[in-house]
């Protein structure tokens, strides 16, 4: 989506990113710590095989949306997160996202608000990761 003009966003229109990421232990274990978040379900692998019912360590959800983010576009503000299927290490993502609605901006005449869709889905096509998400979107130039 880099490089499009608010004029070339049409409602409905769906974007798949060229750009995959397969994700590893190291994500996990470094943005968990680096985050403080010590729950086992991201960085104890005995505890995930033997305590929980994926047996494998789930990649941190907060992990999960930042790569889903950034594989898309830049960003006004989230809402309706949701992690509908677990990623795990391994896993390969990639990065959809339909354009839901478009405004002109209020403030600014050169430019406009559009809403989209960003879907998250791993190699075998489940989907792991939604949001939906504003962005400010330069005019094409006069």
């Amino acid at each position: 989506m880099a490089g499009l003009y608010f004029e070339e966003f049409e409602v409905g229109r769906v974007i798949e990113h060229p750009l995959r990421r397969t994700v590893t232990e190291m994500d996990n274990m470094l943005f968990s710590n680096m985050t403080l978040n010590p729950q086992p379900l991201h960085i104890d692998r005995h505890f995930c095989e033997t305590q929980t019912e994926w047996g494998q360590p789930l990649m941190n959800s907060l992990f999960t949306l930042g790569l889903m983010i950034g594989i898309s576009v830049a960003n006004l503000g989230m809402t309706d997160v949701k992690f509908p299927n677990p990623l795990f290490q391994g896993d390969t993502v990639n990065v959809t996202t339909e354009v839901i609605v478009k405004r002109e901006s209020k403030s600014r005449s050169d430019a406009g608000i559009v809403e989209f869709e960003h879907k998250a889905f791993k190699q075998t096509g489940e989907l792991v990761a939604v949001c939906r998400r504003q962005a400010f979107m330069k005019k094409r130039p006069a």
